[in-house]
């Protein structure tokens, strides 16, 4: 049985990670701001009330974590709001850079002395932060945010390797969920993340920093 931390978890693909993963046994850790009544349905422990963008609420929940031991650590928890050229909202564009890209590392950061030799670090990145893959422009927090989450988890997997600590970078697909307005061209939560959880189980330090969809193809930057 391996101990996972998941962020975001009270919805979407967060609590299907949490579900899976109890399926399959595993003690996971759900963190969140406030449950819903489906992830407290499943009575896993949850860390609610955490505010990542918060350095103090960070804090808190590394002390109340304190001494436990963490093999697999997913940071889930994002926002999308749309900005275009027409209508620029730089407010957003913070708040996204924000929860988006700076709060993974901070809680990866809080939580490095819990992660061993052998743990890993899931960033649950966007296709849309590729650079490569724009072809159709606009989103302009998501997809900055996304690409500086990127950027952190490709040098966190060069600066945990020498811990033994591996990193996954990873696009769900495109998925029903509230943030896509449960988009009828989309795969369901559970596919996705039977998908992503595929992923994280072949992580190695070998091919740790590697950008993928949850299907496993290996997407451009």
């Amino acid at each position: 049985m391996a101990t996972y931390v998941i962020t975001g978890a009270n919805r979407g693909i967060g609590y299907e990670y949490c579900r899976q993963l109890q399926h399959r046994g595993h003690r996971v850790i759900a963190v969140c701001r406030q449950p819903s009544d489906e992830l407290t349905a499943l009575g896993v422990p949850l860390e609610t009330g955490i505010d990542l963008t918060n350095e103090a609420a960070v804090a808190e929940l590394a002390q109340r974590l304190k001494g436990t031991a963490i093999d697999v650590l997913i940071n889930n928890a994002g926002i999308a709001e749309r900005v275009t050229l027409d209508k620029l909202d730089f407010d957003s564009i913070r708040r996204q850079f924000e929860v988006n890209a700076i709060a993974p590392l901070r809680l990866t950061a809080a939580l490095l002395p819990y992660l061993n030799d052998g743990s890993k670090v899931a960033i649950m990145t966007s296709r849309m932060g590729s650079i490569a893959d724009n072809t159709s422009g606009s989103s302009y927090g998501y997809r900055m945010s996304k690409v500086a989450l990127s950027m952190a988890g490709k040098s966190l997997s060069h600066d945990l390797r020498p811990k033994g600590i591996a990193v996954a970078i990873l696009h769900p697909g495109l998925v029903q969920t509230r943030m896509t307005g449960f988009t009828s061209s989309g795969i369901t939560p559970g596919e996705s993340v039977k998908g992503l959880l595929a992923r994280i189980d072949e992580l190695t330090l070998e091919n740790s920093g590697t950008f993928w969809h949850a299907n496993g193809d290996v997407l451009p930057w």
